[in-house]
């Protein structure tokens, strides 16, 4: 029996590779080399996530605890997250992945394995932010980095940072996720930082820039993170595509969406993400609400999952919706809410409460009338300058009378 017969029966007899895997993994003789028993149970472990049983592979990584103890620390670390992150192939496993990577904590701690338990926080606190639980995930972070900035590890330190700075972002906090990133920059810049840890910087720093509404800086960032994630073929580059995109989409520059979508590293990811910006962008460009609501629903899963661009567009369809008010109501002194709700194809509910929204950013200089249940527009108010420039007239003349007063003072 071979790791190599296990192999070959893997796409075809499931079940035999399965046997053969684990015969090799179970082989107490002196014959059984390491790198095979470590193959085999890595084997296991893909056998039981291409089936897609959560908990079956639960057991495989739990049936490993008694051989890591007898190998190198550094082997078991990549051992036990290679075999974790296999639970990203099974659908619906978030649960599972928690409660294991939790399980080897402890079992790390006990074995004071301290490199394996900082290493299995970090993914946790990672999964905690993709399962939605960013307070759980901002409790670990705060102690793991009192332990981390003792031991001055840069690497772990830098991604923490990074995982604080998501997390922070996620629950609304813009200045604690701005001074997370920088702490990341500066761990970052003290060492040689890996290739895809500084894409994750770049692309959390163009998501933060976006945030400022700084759309040319995000561009700029997010750029050189969708370069580094291509080269390394890291699906995270179409992320990236789509946040530039959305960057010359709130930019007003429609043509740069259809020229980066043509281009040859972005057409590596072509598909739904990729045809909803683009629909996005011309939705926008045509300045119709009725397209844009058909995009959006068109394209809901790829346009409202991620919460970055649901934020965004929501902002871009509150623009376009006042741009169109302002348009309809422009030639009228007097005009019906229920005309301009009509124009619009919006409720009349909706459109009234977003031209009260535009008076009193003083955007819009009218009232509503709610008895004839209409909009009376008034010209924008002209400013007498007379006034202020008396009152700096005066104040200048102050200043004189005081100088003189000064010198006249000294003779």
């Amino acid at each position: 029996m071979s790791l190599e017969q296990a192999e070959a029966a893997y796409d075809s007899e499931p079940d035999e590779a399965r046997r053969l895997a684990q015969a090799v993994f179970d082989d107490k003789s002196t014959a059984g080399d390491a790198k095979d028993k470590e193959g085999a149970l890595v084997l296991l472990g893909r056998l039981a996530a291409k089936k897609h049983d959560a908990a079956e592979l639960q057991n495989v990584i739990r049936s490993s605890q008694a051989y890591l103890t007898v190998i190198a620390k550094a082997k078991t670390a990549k051992l036990i997250r290679r075999l974790i992150d296999l639970f990203g192939d099974i659908p619906g496993s978030s649960r599972q992945q928690v409660d294991i990577t939790k399980e080897f904590i402890e079992w790390a701690r006990t074995e004071r394995r301290v490199f394996l338990r900082q290493s299995l926080e970090t993914r946790l606190i990672a999964f905690y932010l993709d399962s939605g639980n960013h307070r759980e995930a901002i409790k670990l972070v705060e102690t793991l980095l009192k332990e981390l900035r003792r031991l001055d590890d840069k690497i772990v330190l830098t991604e923490v940072h990074l995982l604080e700075c998501r997390a922070h972002y996620a629950l609304g906090n813009t200045p604690k996720a701005k001074a997370a990133l920088t702490s990341a920059r500066t761990a970052a810049n003290a060492i040689y930082c890996p290739p895809n840890l500084q894409n994750q910087l770049d692309l959390q720093s163009g998501i933060l820039h976006a945030g400022d509404k700084d759309y040319t800086t995000a561009f700029s960032y997010l750029f050189e993170a969708m370069e580094g994630f291509s080269t390394q073929d890291d699906p995270r580059a179409s992320q990236a595509l789509k946040y530039m995109l959305l960057c010359k989409i709130m930019l007003s520059l429609p043509a740069d969406v259809t020229s980066i979508i043509q281009s040859k590293l972005a057409q590596r990811y072509a598909g739904k993400d990729v045809d909803a910006m683009k629909a996005v962008a011309i939705a926008h460009e045509n300045r119709s609400l009725s397209e844009f609501e058909r995009v959006l629903q068109t394209y809901k899963s790829e346009l409202s999952q991620d919460a970055i661009i649901k934020n965004h567009l929501a902002a871009l369809y509150d623009t376009l919706l006042e741009q169109n008010l302002l348009k309809v109501v422009e030639p009228y002194s007097k005009i019906e809410l229920e005309y301009i709700a009509q124009s619009v194809q919006q409720p009349t509910r909706e459109i009234e409460s977003k031209i009260s929204q535009l008076i009193l950013d003083k955007k819009l200089f009218a009232i509503i009338d709610q008895g004839s249940g209409c909009l009376e527009v008034f010209d924008e108010p002209q400013s007498d300058v007379t006034y202020d420039v008396a009152l700096d007239t005066l104040k200048q003349v102050g200043q004189v009378v005081d100088t003189l007063y000064a010198k006249a003072m000294k003779l």
